[in-house]
C-alpha cells in the first residue's frame, strides 16, 4: 500500500455522464490488480476520502472511472490537469485471476464496468477466453471501452444489442466475474453462486479500520468490504440484507 501525491494528467469521457480520469501513480500502476481500489483525497475537499476501482494501469499511470453522482465526484470531475490527488492503494482483495479456466465471461453493469479492463488483460495473460457482457440502462449509457475475444451489449430499453439485463445476456462459462448494483449481483448469485463479484458499499477509511463498509454473509456475521473484499464469492453474500438499489459506485 502507497500513499501518493498524484498529478492528474487527463480526462476522457466514454458515455453518456461517465469519464476517465488518469493520473500518476507508478508505484500503485505496477502492483494493483483487477479488482483492487484506490481511495482518493484532495484539498479542498471532502473530509473523508474516496474509493474508486482501478479503471486501467498503464506504465506510470493509473485510471479510475466516475460519474458525477454526488458532491465529491463532481469536485473530481471539475480538476484540471496537473491538480493533485491524494492517492492511497492499491486496497481490498481483487480476483482471485490464475491458470485454470479457459473462458471467463465479465457482467458489467453501469459504472461495474470499473474494474473490468483489467480483469479482462489478467485473463488473457492466462490464456483465457474473455466474453464480456456490458450492460446499462441505454445505448447512450454504455461505455465505449469494453472489449474482449467477444463483446455482448445488453440495454434495458433494447437500445442496443440485446434487450434487458446483462445477467440474462450472459452465457456459460469456466470463470464468471461481476461488477454492478446489489440487485444485479444477486442474479448473478442465483445462476452462478460460484461467480466473483466485487460489491461496493460506502467507506470511510478504505483499511478496515472505521469498520463503515460491513458485508453481511451468508453464514453469519460481517466482513469488511475494504480488507476482506470488495471481490467475494457470489453465493457468500446475504443479498437480501444489502440494499438492492446501491449501485457501483454509490454517490459520494
Amino acid at each position: 500500500m502507497f500513499l501518493i501525491e498524484a498529478p492528474i494528467t487527463g480526462k476522457r469521457q466514454v458515455a453518456r455522464g461517465m469519464f476517465v480520469l488518469s493520473m500518476r501513480a507508478p508505484e500503485i500502476a505496477v502492483s494493483v490488480r483487477a479488482g483492487q481500489f484506490v481511495n482518493l483525497g484532495w484539498s479542498p475537499g471532502p473530509l473523508l476520502r474516496r474509493p474508486f476501482s482501478v479503471y486501467q494501469s498503464d506504465g506510470d499511470q493509473i485510471e479510475v472511472i466516475l460519474k458525477a453522482v454526488g458532491t465529491g465526484t463532481s469536485q473530481l470531475l471539475d480538476m484540471r490537469t496537473g491538480d493533485r490527488l491524494s492517492c492511497l492503494g492499491p486496497l481490498g482483495h481483487g480476483f482471485d485471476l490464475r491458470a485454470g479456466p479457459t473462458s471467463v465471461v465479465l457482467i458489467s453493469g453501469g459504472l461495474g464496468i470499473a474494474p473490468m479492463p483489467l480483469a479482462a488483460k489478467e485473463a488473457a495473460a492466462h490464456g483465457m477466453k474473455v466474453t464480456w457482457v456490458h450492460g446499462a440502462r441505454t445505448a447512450e449509457e454504455l461505455c465505449t471501452e469494453a472489449t474482449g475475444d467477444a463483446l455482448i451489449w445488453a440495454t434495458d430499453d433494447g437500445s442496443k444489442g440485446f434487450h434487458g439485463n446483462a445477467v440474462a445476456a450472459a452465457p456459460d462459462a469456466d470463470l464468471v466475474l461481476a461488477c454492478g448494483p446489489n440487485r444485479m449481483l444477486a442474479a448473478v448469485a442465483a445462476r452462478t453462486p460460484d461467480a466473483l463479484v466485487a460489491v461496493e458499499t460506502y467507506m470511510g477509511c478504505g483499511t478496515g479500520v472505521c469498520l463503515g463498509c460491513a458485508v453481511p454473509l451468508k453464514q453469519g456475521g460481517y466482513d469488511r468490504a475494504c480488507k476482506e473484499g470488495p471481490v467475494y464469492r457470489a453465493a457468500g453474500i446475504d443479498w437480501t440484507a444489502l440494499p438492492a438499489h446501491l449501485a457501483y459506485s454509490v454517490p459520494v
